[in-house]
């Protein structure tokens, strides 16, 4: 049963003022003014509140949402028996206006948003055990820098195989695409240039597609398998021994 829309703005303002994630359900229309302008014809869908003031209006399909807003001010009226639902950033001026015509629900809830997402078999995290045995991935590739920074990203891993030729890993936690081989063979030239010396560079990952796998071959560049397991509190690179020695020590020997 609808709610009457003098009702559903008292609510929602209670709600707003509370900080809870406000959920606002009915038929709508729905116009954006900022940058571009666009507008969303009469329709149902559901309009999200949070408490970080972002602001997202959803249909029943897609994931995204189909308008949204970071950081907005919100404010509600009457108008002509609609309710006006406002979301309004200064810098740079964008608004988005929601007329509801009708309202079927209206929710509040506690949710916490203070911690932080926990997550297992982060690249950085597998990153960071491969650096304690390159030999996993080849024999006698030794470890030189890790996160190293380029004009245009970050090298997971740089490293140096028993030929003395620089190498540049790249670690993927899902299937490789063809974005992962291209940045790969970007990092490799960038490198390449820099260290005036012959480069090698090695992409892993769980999987990587066939014409990911195709380019890759093209590109001169190689392949391999990173197979892991996740628990908690962390991932585990199967076949891993952790023998091979570090930075430090390799920097030490060359002394």
């Amino acid at each position: 049963m609808p709610i009457q829309l003098s009702d559903a703005k008292k609510l929602i303002e209670g709600i707003l003022n509370k900080r809870e994630m406000l959920l606002v359900t009915g038929e709508c229309f729905v116009r954006y003014q900022g940058r571009a302008g666009s507008k969303l014809p009469k329709g149902k869908r559901m309009l999200m509140v949070k408490a970080d003031k972002s602001f997202a209006i959803h249909q029943n399909r897609f994931l995204r949402p189909v308008n949204y807003m970071m950081n907005a001010v919100v404010s509600t009226k009457l108008k002509e028996n609609v309710l006006v639902i406002e979301a309004l950033k200064r810098k740079p001026k964008e608004l988005i206006e929601v007329f509801f015509y009708s309202v079927d629900f209206v929710k509040g809830l506690e949710i916490e948003g203070e911690k932080d997402l926990s997550l297992f078999g982060s690249e950085k995290e597998l990153s960071d055990q491969l650096m304690q045995d390159l030999s996993l991935i080849e024999p006698g590739l030794k470890p030189l820098k890790q996160e190293s920074p380029l004009r245009k990203g970050v090298i997971d891993i740089l490293a140096e195989d028993s030929e003395g030729s620089i190498v540049v890993v790249e670690v993927k936690r899902r299937r490789a695409d063809l974005n992962a081989v291209s940045q790969l063979q970007r990092y490799m030239k960038q490198v390449e240039k820099i260290k005036g010396k012959k480069t090698r560079g090695i992409l892993c990952a769980p999987s990587i597609g066939k014409h990911s796998m195709e380019l890759l071959e093209r590109s001169d560049l190689e392949f391999y398998k990173l197979d892991y397991e996740i628990s908690n509190p962390k991932a585990e690179i199967k076949g891993l021994q952790k023998k091979q020695k570090g930075i430090k020590d390799f920097i030490e020997g060359k002394q």
